[in-house]
């Protein structure tokens, strides 16, 4: 996926990637994502593990950027999450989310996408569906 075309996403976003932190990145593959983040006190529980929440966030927040990227002519929410975490992250960590696009309809988007750990370890899996819709006219 283009880095130019995620990061003209990215500003039209409503601020949740800015502020957990995620850094998207360039994929060879059209119907593949990519984002980074590092687990601080913008994303982390109180034991300083990754928190769940913040986990599947990013894996929704890639899914969306996508979406986005593939139908730059609709607009693309997430309908249904579904996570398994396997492994906790501490602190000082940084995640890496890879997406790949399962299904794509025209009106929704199927992603699977694997968070690891800086060793490559798996983290979680993460199912999003998405919804992809015309743009409502001014």
């Amino acid at each position: 996926m283009d880095l130019e075309r995620i990061k003209d996403i990215i500003k039209r976003q409503d601020g949740l990637s800015n502020t957990l932190g995620m850094e998207f990145i360039s994929t060879p593959e059209p119907d593949t994502c990519m984002a980074r983040m590092k687990v601080d006190d913008s994303n982390k529980q109180v034991f300083g593990f990754l928190s769940g929440g913040a986990t599947l966030a990013l894996a929704e927040n890639l899914a969306g950027v996508g979406s986005m990227a593939l139908c730059p002519d609709k607009i693309c929410v997430g309908i249904n999450v579904s996570g398994n975490h396997v492994r906790p992250v501490m602190e000082g960590d940084t995640v890496t989310a890879y997406g790949r696009l399962q299904h794509k309809g025209d009106t929704l988007h199927q992603w699977h996408i694997e968070i690891k750990d800086q060793n490559d370890k798996l983290i979680s899996t993460v199912q999003v569906t998405n919804f992809a819709m015309r743009k409502p006219k001014k």
